[in-house]
């Protein structure tokens, strides 16, 4: 790796690829007199002048073999101005515009990385009248090409001429794309690129093809290597609580080994940092086999949602792309726009496909019909690795399926297994409390303060309340109902399927608990920021704009009671972060608590806790919510 290819974007980003260095051509076979131009088509970080590897399937492409592109949308010399005249920040769409393929040069060693090579055989018969042409014959809206010369790269156009020197000795190309691919009915990522020689009055030609990287999302079989988390400014009680969220968060990460410091957000206060951004990364293969890497921050579809701009304006450099695609105001897709409500199943052959990258989830709402923004779920299906699949999350306030389902790596021939809420466990594990006698015993055990009093609700109280049962038996059907679809798709038993005990609640006002577990908005008397408030603000409206804080039975929804455990991070192949429980404490110990550790413990998980309740999980939230993860992407995502 390059000392240059290591200075990141702001606050230590990293990115993990190698610089693609200049290699001169060299030949251990007679020079071709025939037009023969060649790509990494066998993926091995080199362009084989010499022998063979790179000619079969040269003319296709599969997802295994062909040769492979970048869409260059980083920013390496971080020319991209995030203010206009005067001091004025841009609009979005002017963000989005610049990167480095948004001009025709070649800016230094690290945007000469990010061009995959193409090379000409040499033509040594040729005379000296001979002449050479070069043309993108499909795909040439999104793709450029550069001529490498003595002078340095030179952008191939179509007045571009190949003397019989250079095409005596050997040509090489550089070539990137202007962007990721949005549309696969529009550009499916191919480019063709032909180089054309004229001799004597008669033309040869000879083509090869590219296919831009895919933009993929993480998995959790990657290794979590830094964490991102917005951090609030100020000195009221929301502030100091989140400040400390974030402390106690470094700690955790501190303990599990990772040493990158955090990236953090503080221009926007939007602290539901897991929501307004999705990594993820592009790749091909540079020298020596490893990946030339580029982390791409995909900004959620809510186009009203300024916490995305902060990406372009503090995250967009050295090896790191921001991806917008068109977004939606208030409505009823607005919270499934939050990429809280994208996951990734980790790699698996089943029923005859394969995900060697992952595959998505998503939430959709099939009581009305509302799903994610179809320009995203487009751009994530076009992408041809990862074709989202839409799990049912109406029965959810916010409708995240982080809320109720995640994937932990596990010594398994799979290699993971699936974390599932259970609210079954979570009633049995009060009416077990109650029944030896415990029924007074406070549901909740967090402190409370002289602005926040803590809960006073009881065992009793709660299992007699007019909702709780009623709310998770329903719950627990629509997880068994998601749990058996993603079964059927990825061939996961039973015995592959960590529960994990969860309690749900509708908390409508009016309702026993109504004091307890405020609305959607209600985070504490004060307590939350304005963008906080704001941002619950829209979720509800999005959802049902005429709803007065009662949910009709047949679309009851609903949110994590307890801190949702399976709302947390995992921060490596065997540590686990959730959310502190805060439940029943019964004989020192606290039992969700306790029954939290165990299940994450039978899957090798080493458990640890970090307090949400007034940060997060009263607005409806758990650890997740308020995080992001970046991850190692150095493998090849076409290897299974």
């Amino acid at each position: 790796m390059s000392t240059s290819r290591t200075r990141r974007a702001a606050l230590a980003i990293t990115a993990i690829g190698a610089v693609l260095a200049p290699v001169a051509p060299a030949f251990a076979v007679e020079p071709s007199s025939q037009v023969d131009l060649r790509a990494d088509v066998n993926r091995d970080g080199r362009v084989d002048v010499t022998g063979a590897t790179d000619t079969d399937g040269e003319d296709s492409w599969t997802a295994g073999r062909g040769a492979v592109f970048l869409p260059n949308i980083d920013d390496d010399s971080q020319r991209c101005a995030v203010k206009g005249p005067g001091g004025k920040p841009l609009p979005d769409s002017k963000l989005a515009a610049c990167n480095d393929a948004a001009d025709a040069k070649v800016n230094g060693a690290d945007d000469a990385a990010d061009l995959a090579r193409v090379r000409s055989l040499p033509m040594a018969k040729l005379p000296a009248t001979a002449t050479g042409a070069l043309r993108v014959v499909n795909g040439g809206k999104n793709t450029r090409v550069f001529l490498k010369r003595s002078t340095g790269w030179a952008l191939v156009t179509a007045r571009t001429r190949l003397s019989a020197a250079e095409l005596r000795s050997g040509v090489e190309l550089g070539v990137e794309s202007t962007d990721v691919i949005r549309d696969s009915a529009v550009w499916d990522g191919r480019a063709v690129i032909r180089l054309t020689v004229t001799s004597g009055g008669k033309s040869t030609s000879d083509d090869v093809t590219l296919r831009v990287a895919p933009l993929l999302t993480h998995h959790h079989l990657q290794n979590a290597q830094q964490l991102m988390v917005t951090k609030v400014p100020g000195k009221d009680d929301y502030a100091r609580r989140q400040q400390a969220f974030v402390k106690g968060l470094a700690a955790a990460v501190r303990s599990a080994g990772i040493n990158k410091p955090l990236v953090t957000f503080d221009r926007y206060e939007d602290v539901w940092a897991q929501d307004f951004v999705e990594p993820g990364y592009v790749s091909m293969a540079g020298p020596g086999g490893r990946q030339q890497v580029m982390r791409v921050m995909l900004r959620s579809a809510q186009a009203d949602r300024a916490a995305g701009r902060e990406l372009f304006e503090k995250l967009r450099g050295n090896g790191v792309g921001v991806v917008q695609v068109s977004g939606v105001h208030d409505s009823e897709e607005w919270t499934l726009n939050s990429m809280g409500n994208l996951e990734t199943i980790p790699p698996y052959s089943h029923g005859g496909r394969s995900f060697p990258a992952g595959r998505i989830i998503m939430g959709e709402r099939k009581d009305n019909g509302s799903k994610p923004a179809k320009a995203m779920r487009t751009l994530l299906k076009s992408q041809g690795f990862q074709d989202p699949l839409l799990l049912d999350t109406s029965w959810l306030h916010v409708g995240h399926v982080d809320e109720f389902v995640q994937f932990l790596p596990a010594d398994t021939p799979r290699g993971w297994k699936i974390a599932i809420a259970d609210p079954e466990a979570g009633l049995r594990l009060l009416r077990e409390a109650k029944t030896a006698g415990h029924g007074k015993t406070r549901m909740f055990s967090v402190p409370g303060s002289k602005d926040m009093p803590a809960p006073k609700e009881t065992i009793d109280q709660a299992l007699a309340s007019k909702w709780l049962v009623a709310d998770n038996t329903m719950a627990a059907k629509r997880i068994t109902a998601n749990l058996e679809l993603l079964e059927r798709e990825t061939g996961v038993t039973d015995a592959e399927v960590v529960r994990v005990p969860a309690l749900y609640t509708r908390g409508t006002e009016g309702d026993e608990r109504g004091d307890l577990m405020p609305r959607l908005t209600r985070m504490g008397a004060g307590e939350a920021p304005d963008a906080v408030t704001e941002y619950g603000q829209q979720k509800e409206l999005a959802q049902h704009p005429d709803r007065d804080g009662t949910a009709a039975p047949e679309t009851v929804m609903t949110s994590a009671y307890v801190p949702g455990a399976v709302n947390g991070i995992v921060l490596g192949r065997n540590r686990y972060l959730a959310p502190r429980q805060w439940g029943p404490v019964i004989g020192r110990k606290d039992i969700f608590t306790a029954a939290v550790t165990a299940a994450y413990t039978g899957a090798g998980m080493k458990v640890s806790y970090l307090d949400d309740w007034y940060t997060y999980h009263l607005g409806q939230g758990e650890v997740h919510c308020g995080t992001n993860t970046l991850r190692d992407a150095s493998a090849a995502w076409w290897k299974p």
